[in-house]
């Protein structure tokens, strides 16, 4: 006999999308496929707080659960509860009715995971990185007007609004987006919304280097449609402006908003101006894990390719306990390319915000992670996993110059300047090497001694500044960024609003929103 056949390492076979059944929650025993199908039923229904969380599940989840999910918003959350009944629903849709059964599958969920974080999901010693920033990728150092970040020579990102209709626990805008929790008064947009668009489409015309506009926030489903058509048809009028992206989670998230029929007319619409003028128009989501890829999902693509856009595109995040597998990551792109419509673009690190330590991957493990899902999917759906490192912007994750390995700091360079950069005297030279630093846990015992060192050291260089001595030589750079193994330091009153211009005239380049101060807590600050 001969050898047996050698199996693949990953072993593909199509499966259909499948919409969880919503009845088999006490809470939604009675809702309709139309009330499911509706909008504004599933905004209305939306879980802000464990006790309508409990009206829901009934008695399914344990009084642990809860007291774990307390605990996390009291001590880790950096967002505030928001789940949409869509999302809601993916989440251990297969799992006994047995209260204790159902609690370990929906503490196990993928999507539970970064959706609804509890306490036990926390990294004990190191919740945070040493390094970890609100504002972890300065995007609002880089405003030019309030909203508008002018981080690469060709592209923007322009925040319409700081809300979502759903709220993510490891979300990158942590400092703006959403409401404050105990730990992160939220910073705010302080202009009205007309009033800062105005602006950006003032910078946007005396700009012509710029061709590609990210239309952002939060997330443009929370923008009233008539508003957000209003500006996007300005914006198509900007002859220098050749791709518009909009960007929304809740093609995933709540798919019923964009199968509104006055939603997609005006989709149709922008979409028709968009073919005229030959600029792309596509819209980018945000999905994770193969479960929360249903056919609602599929429909809501669907409709929205019919309606014009060139693409839907999906910009996910790698995070561990989530998608950090290549299983993970090629049935959820399998799903998303060969059921629902929906382009793998992009998997991003998780970014360096606080609390986020057990979501995190390293460099090298995502490196390996490129390599083991090239070859199963068409080329151009096979998404890049890039780190998006602070003060230089995104990049593929093998185009690190330098890494220290031992100590998880790996270093990046760029070709071109921010626009902040461009207008700085003497300009930034472009061979600087930007650090990016792997999760503290994830690194072998010697660079986990060499953290927790630096982490004493900036402790103690914060309390004998209170104590009014001087510096051991090295303290200065340290203070206020590395902290000891902790929670990081939040801020707990808001930032003072960025300066603006009053009218759109061409405007000096604002203040940002500052970088929060430092200050010490009983848990050390980083």
């Amino acid at each position: 006999m001969g050898a047996a056949r050698p199996r693949q390492p990953y072993q593909y076979a199509r499966t259909a999308l499948v919409e969880p059944d919503w009845r088999r929650l006490p809470g939604w025993r009675d809702v309709t496929e139309a009330q499911w199908r509706d909008a504004q039923w599933q905004r209305a229904h939306c879980v802000k707080n464990a006790r309508q969380l409990r009206a829901v599940v009934g008695d399914l989840l344990t009084d642990d659960f809860y007291e774990q999910l307390a605990a996390d918003q009291a001590e880790f959350a950096t967002m505030s509860m928001l789940l949409p009944p869509q999302m809601l629903n993916t989440m251990a849709a297969d799992a006994p009715a047995e209260r204790h059964a159902f609690t370990a599958a929906f503490l196990a969920d993928p999507v539970r995971r970064y959706m609804l974080p509890v306490h036990a999901d926390r990294h004990r010693r190191w919740p945070s990185h040493p390094k970890a920033e609100r504002d972890s990728l300065h995007e609002a150092q880089m405003w030019v007007v309030e909203g508008l970040t002018h981080r690469y020579p060709t592209k923007v990102l322009a925040e319409l609004v700081s809300t979502c209709p759903q709220y993510c626990g490891h979300c990158t805008r942590m400092d703006l987006v959403g409401t404050s929790t105990p730990q992160v008064t939220k910073a705010k947009l302080v202009l009205r919304p007309v009033h800062r668009q105005e602006l950006m489409l003032d910078y946007l015309k005396r700009t012509p280097t710029v061709r590609d506009v990210v239309v952002s926030g939060g997330d443009v489903a929370n923008v009233p449609w008539p508003q957000l058509e209003s500006f996007l048809l300005r914006l198509l009028e900007l002859e220098t402006v050749r791709d518009v992206r909009l960007a929304s989670k809740s093609v995933v998230g709540l798919p019923q908003h964009w199968l509104q029929p006055e939603v997609l007319a005006g989709v149709h619409r922008v979409a028709e101006v968009a073919a005229r003028r030959a600029v792309n128009l596509a819209v980018h989501t945000h999905a994770n894990h193969v479960r929360s890829v249903t056919p609602l999902v599929a429909e809501a693509a669907r409709a929205l390719l019919d309606a014009g856009v060139r693409d839907v595109r999906n910009q996910g995040v790698l995070m561990r306990g989530v998608n950090a597998t290549p299983e993970d990551l090629l049935d959820l792109c399998f799903a998303l390319q060969g059921e629902a419509n929906i382009l793998p673009y992009y998997f991003y690190l998780c970014d360096m915000i606080p609390n986020a330590e057990h979501w995190r991957t390293s460099v090298h493990e995502a490196q390996r992670l490129q390599e083991a899902i090239m070859g199963y999917l068409p080329g151009y759906a096979t998404p890049r996993l890039v780190c998006d490192v602070p003060n230089l912007g995104k990049r593929w994750v093998h185009q690190a110059v330098g890494y220290d390995r031992e100590r998880g700091i790996s270093y990046w360079t760029k070709n071109y300047r921010t626009e902040l950069e461009v207008r700085a005297a003497g300009g930034t030279p472009l061979e600087r090497r930007h650090p990016y630093y792997d999760p503290v846990d994830t690194l072998p015992e010697a660079g986990r001694r060499w953290w927790a060192g630096q982490a004493g050291q900036a402790e103690w260089s914060e309390q004998a500044e209170r104590a009014g001595q001087p510096e051991r030589s090295g303290q200065a750079e340290l203070r206020g960024r590395a902290g000891r193994p902790g929670r990081p330091t939040l801020l707990t009153t808001p930032p003072t609003p960025p300066a603006v211009p009053t009218a759109p005239t061409p405007p000096a380049v604002p203040a940002p929103r500052p970088a929060p101060t430092p200050q010490t807590t009983p848990e050390g600050a980083r």
